[in-house]
C-alpha cells in the first residue's frame, strides 16, 4: 500500500510538471518593414498569440492581419484591402518546432539560441520555413525573439507595377513575445 501511494504521488508530480511546461501570451509583438528608398512602410501588431510547449518544443503563433498598425491610415487601408485581403485571409499563423528544445533549461535564467522549423501560413498560402530564434528565460518568464525575411511573392502578395518602386519585394519581420507559464 505504501509503494502504491508513493507511485501515485510520483505520477501526480510528474503530470503537474508536464502541464506546467506550456508558456502563453496574447500580447506578443510582431513588426515588419517593406520599406524602399522611396517610401517608409513599417507596421506593428501587439496582439500576437503564442504558445510554446517546453516538453515537446512545439511552437504556435497567430496574428490578426487587421491588427497591424501603420503611421499612415491610408497605408493601413491599402495593406488590408489590396495586398493582404484581410477580409478573406484574416490571420497569419506559424506552427512548428524548436530543434533540440531539450537543451533549453526552461527553469534556469539564461539565453538560448535555437533553430525553429515549421509551416508559415500567410494570405492563404502555407510554406515550410526555417530560421533562428532566441529563447531567454528570466524569472519564470520566457522571451522568444526572431528576425527573418519573407519574400512577398512566396505568399501570393502581388504589388501593382504603379507602386512597385515604393514597396520592397521582401518584408523584414521582427518578433518578440514575453510568455508566462500557462495556468490550467
Amino acid at each position: 500500500m505504501k509503494k502504491l501511494l508513493i507511485l501515485l504521488l510520483l505520477a501526480a508530480s510528474t503530470l503537474t510538471s508536464i502541464q506546467a511546461q506550456k508558456y502563453f501570451t496574447r500580447d506578443g509583438m510582431i513588426s515588419f518593414s517593406a520599406s524602399s528608398p522611396l517610401e517608409k512602410i513599417d507596421a506593428t501588431n501587439k496582439g500576437a498569440t503564442a504558445v510554446i510547449d517546453a516538453a515537446s518544443g512545439a511552437v504556435e503563433f497567430a496574428v490578426l492581419i487587421k491588427g497591424f498598425i501603420f503611421e499612415k491610415a491610408l497605408m493601413q487601408e491599402h495593406f488590408n484591402e489590396n495586398y493582404m485581403e484581410s477580409g478573406k485571409y484574416p490571420k497569419a499563423t506559424f506552427k512548428g518546432k524548436i530543434a533540440d528544445a531539450s537543451s533549453i533549461k526552461w527553469t534556469k535564467n539564461g539565453t538560448y539560441p535555437v533553430d525553429v522549423k515549421g509551416i508559415m501560413t500567410i494570405h492563404g498560402v502555407s510554406k515550410e520555413v526555417k530560421g533562428k530564434a532566441t529563447i531567454q528565460v528570466n524569472g519564470g518568464r520566457i522571451i522568444a525573439s526572431s528576425n527573418f525575411e519573407l519574400p512577398l511573392a512566396d505568399y501570393d502578395i502581388s504589388i501593382p507595377s504603379v507602386v512597385a518602386d515604393k514597396i520592397s519585394k521582401t518584408a523584414k519581420v521582427s518578433i518578440e513575445v514575453a510568455l508566462a507559464e500557462l495556468k490550467r
